[in-house]
């Protein structure tokens, strides 16, 4: 099987918000062909219209883990009022993914913390200028928040204690640090299956 290769693909130039597409480098399996335990593995039968959600769906079950996490991370309340705002679990993930180089996973997590926190302007500092420069910019619940999510995908090893310290010194309480521990963690991970599969493309009018 030979990998796919696009010519001509429009390629986003920098880390944006916009609503980027996503095309595979390996052939994802064709949606007539999915069958119920692939569907299975997809969890959203919605995703059947996603080439990458396709791509992964070769392996029902893996896929099905990921989503189920994703969704538990994401998508769910914050426990009891002690859990970390999904705003902010948001701004883990794009940290992360900003760290990474993802700029497809980048612009769905910036575009959910912008849209749920409305602080556009924080989110497009961190995705155009860096963590670096977020961490030195942001007020200082988000900067230990990016600081954070920034060491935890650098290297595992470059968290410590004092993140943990700067974290609640800032607010967050022990579930809330899990959760952002849990978003940026999932997401170093996430990154990688993006970024070695295929490559993010600019909207098409």
């Amino acid at each position: 099987m030979s990998v796919i290769t696009y010519p001509e693909l429009d390629r986003p130039e920098h880390f944006t918000r916009a609503n980027l597409g996503w095309v595979p480098w390996l052939e994802p399996i064709a949606t007539d062909d999915l069958t119920e335990r692939h569907y299975e593995g997809l969890v959203d039968r919605r995703r059947d219209s996603s080439p990458y959600f396709r791509l992964l769906a070769r392996d029902p079950e893996v896929l099905a883990a990921r989503t189920k996490a994703d969704i538990d991370i994401f998508q769910t309340g914050s426990r009891d009022g002690e859990g970390l705002p999904r705003p902010e679990r948001e701004l883990g993930a794009a940290a992360a993914s900003r760290v990474n180089g993802c700029v497809f996973c980048a612009s769905v997590h910036a575009r959910f913390s912008a849209q749920l926190s409305k602080r556009e302007a924080d989110i497009d500092l961190l995705l155009l200028e860096g963590a670096d420069a977020a961490i030195a910019a942001l007020d200082p619940r988000w900067s230990a928040i990016v600081a954070a999510a920034a060491a935890l995908t650098a290297t595992p090893a470059a968290f410590s204690a004092e993140n943990v310290t700067q974290l609640r010194a800032v607010g967050l309480s022990d579930e809330a640090i899990g959760d952002l521990i849990s978003s940026a963690g999932f997401f170093s991970w996430a990154n990688r299956l993006m970024l070695s599969l295929g490559e993010p493309e600019n909207p098409t009018e």
